[in-house]
């Protein structure tokens, strides 16, 4: 019998779960949840087969940074990053989060890639081509652009901004190197042309 002392790793999720230990998270993956932060260290994210098939596990790990830049570095030490989605007072922090998702995908080319695949997806495609300004015909703008611009500084000058980057830069590479193979259905298709 064979013997195998080697296993597969999907390239994306191994930059991603790199990146998130940089910041100090330990990924884990259940069936349970779709992603919750423990306060602890733990980030966990459901398994792929309870995530929509144009969910990745970069794209969840990216979302849940950006609520943790939003809501700032007091958050890291409560669980779900101190949020509550149940609360609709507290939508324009989900709002303030897909803002700088597109915001810091819109650097690398990727913003497609990384979009929100929830009810929330609307409102990301909505967003201007500038997403840290302008509206989108929602009622809280002005708090959710406040929140994601203070959350733009912490992402290029905070402790997270120099893994956050080499995991976006490295995935407009991988985006890159699979130009030319992907078909119009792929998610990856298209992506990565911003420089890097």
């Amino acid at each position: 019998m064979r013997k195998i002392d080697k296993t597969y790793a999907d390239p994306l999720g191994l930059i991603w779960i790199h990146a998130a230990g940089r910041m100090g998270m330990r990924i884990e993956r259940s069936a349970e949840v779709n992603a919750s932060w423990d306060g602890r260290g733990v980030l966990t994210i459901g398994t792929p087969e309870t995530l929509d098939p144009d969910d990745s596990l970069a794209q969840m790990i990216l979302h849940e940074i950006c609520h943790a830049l939003c809501e700032g570095p007091e958050c890291v030490h409560q669980p779900d990053w101190g949020l509550q989605s149940f609360d609709p007072s507290k939508k324009f922090h989900e709002h303030a989060c897909l803002r700088l998702q597109a915001a810091l995908a819109d650097q690398y080319g990727m913003r497609s890639f990384f979009a929100a695949t929830t009810m929330f997806r609307s409102y990301y495609d909505r967003l201007p081509a500038d997403p840290l300004e302008g509206g989108d015909g929602g009622g809280d703008d002005g708090q959710a652009i406040a929140l994601a611009k203070a959350a733009w500084q912490r992402a290029h000058h905070g402790p997270w901004a120099e893994p956050l980057h080499d995991a976006l830069r490295r995935t407009a590479i991988l985006a890159r190197a699979l130009s030319g193979l992907t078909t119009e259905n792929s998610l990856w298709h298209g992506q990565g042309d911003a420089a890097v």
